[in-house]
């Protein structure tokens, strides 16, 4: 806000012929006008002038309602679309950030807060704008007390759609209106999700043996993610010393979806003679994991046979995927199964006869260099190199990207004849 007041500034030697009254009505004229400005002479005033908390809590009040007035515009265009272009969305993001850190300062008075709520609840209903996490966002930091988060529940909750309901549910069970709470969680219990928080609610109230029927319950009839669910029982299970039934649930635990943590952190549960009757078991569940996740495992377990075989079943990774561990564990593999490996990188080479992007030649070049290191550093054969490398240059010798990329980071491609 400050200017730099130079020689002949006409706007300075105006203000400084200008009586207090004229200048007042200036600023508010103006401010009127425009929601930035009121803001920013606002935020200005407060940062200069001595104000007593009354003003203050009003003067944040009014920054909140202006913030929101400069993006609901926009706001209204992203939901009666359904969306908008990205320098839109990013405006419309970044004025309601400002606008729940004004919030989370916890000077905007109650009738300001709650006329945020009524300005943002109705496009949560609607759900269109593609802003819903900043939204929820906005309108919980509205709520300081329990009166505010009781209104706000009744709202969520009289929207009727289950993301909504569930919000509500959340801030009943936070306020401690049981009632209230498992009318909501009543009507829904379909996920494994929905079992743990009955679980963990009946739990945390002291009702143990009420909270592990709910619990045994999901595990037999829930959909969906059971993680959480089934770390519950397992928990339960480790307290009162059922080690079968809480190895059982862990072995579950791990299987779904299984991964090299999850297989490491299973081993690392088990005692040896434990380890020894459940590894077959959790062998069988090797092919439902990810490919990724199966290279890993049998890498770990040093069986290289199976990760060759699994490797070469698929091509080197293309240019819009890293895919980082396979790449990694195929170099691990180069002097073990030299030629495989070498056939999975030419894989990643594709078709050299045709024209394509500088980042297509690029991410080539990368896969060319390995090919390089293979033919001639593993395998031994640089004159098998040169011939297939010499064919490769010739063939692209008018496309001077693909040369030029080549040329970066494979050894001596501009000494190729």
């Amino acid at each position: 806000m400050e200017r730099t007041r130079e020689k002949g500034d006409a706007l300075a030697e105006l203000i400084k012929d200008a009586s207090f009254e004229m200048l007042t009505d200036l600023v508010l004229e103006l401010a009127a006008r425009r929601p930035d400005v009121r803001r920013e002479c606002i935020d200005f005033l407060m940062s200069r002038v001595p104000i007593s908390e009354k003003i203050e809590e009003r003067a944040e009040g009014e920054i909140v309602l202006t913030l929101w007035s400069e993006l609901d515009p926009d706001l209204d265009d992203l939901d009666r679309y359904g969306g908008g272009d990205y320098g839109t969305v990013e405006f419309v993001d970044n004025l309601l950030h400002q606008v729940q850190e004004r919030l989370d300062m916890g000077k905007v008075g109650r009738d300001h807060r709650r006329e945020i709520l009524d300005q943002a609840l109705p496009y949560i209903e609607s759900g269109n704008a593609g802003m819903d996490d900043m939204l929820y966002g906005v309108v919980f930091s509205a709520c300081y007390d329990d009166s505010d988060f009781r209104l706000l529940a009744t709202e969520l909750e009289a929207m009727g759609n289950e993301w909504a309901k569930g919000q509500a549910r959340g801030i009943y069970r936070q306020l401690g209106d049981r009632d209230k709470y498992l009318e909501l969680r009543s009507a829904r219990m379909e996920y494994g999700a929905d079992y743990h928080d009955l679980a963990t609610f009946y739990w945390e109230a002291g009702e143990k043996e009420k909270a592990l029927q709910v619990a045994e319950k999901g595990l037999r009839k829930g959909k969906g993610r059971m993680d959480e669910l089934r770390g519950f029982v397992a928990d339960r299970a480790k307290e009162s010393g059922d080690r079968e039934k809480y190895l059982s649930l862990q072995f579950v635990q791990a299987v779904d979806r299984l991964t090299l943590q999850k297989y490491k952190a299973f081993k690392e549960l088990c005692k040896g003679v434990e380890w020894g009757r459940f590894e077959p078991k959790l062998l069988e569940h090797i092919n439902d994991a990810f490919r990724t996740e199966q290279l890993k495992i049998r890498m770990h377990r040093e069986e290289y046979d199976e990760a060759i075989s699994i490797l070469i079943k698929d091509r080197y990774p293309q240019a819009d995927w890293g895919g980082g561990d396979e790449i990694r564990i195929a170099e691990n593999l180069e002097k073990r199964y030299p030629e495989d490996v070498l056939k999975y990188y030419l894989s990643g080479l594709g078709n050299l006869t045709v024209s394509a992007t500088r980042k297509e030649y690029a991410h080539k070049a990368v896969v060319m260099a390995k090919v390089c290191r293979v033919m001639v550093e593993v395998i031994g054969d640089e004159e098998r190199w040169k011939k297939f490398a010499g064919k490769v240059k010739s063939d692209n010798i008018r496309r001077p990207a693909f040369q030029d990329e080549f040329g970066k980071v494979v050894p001596d491609w501009l000494d190729l004849k």
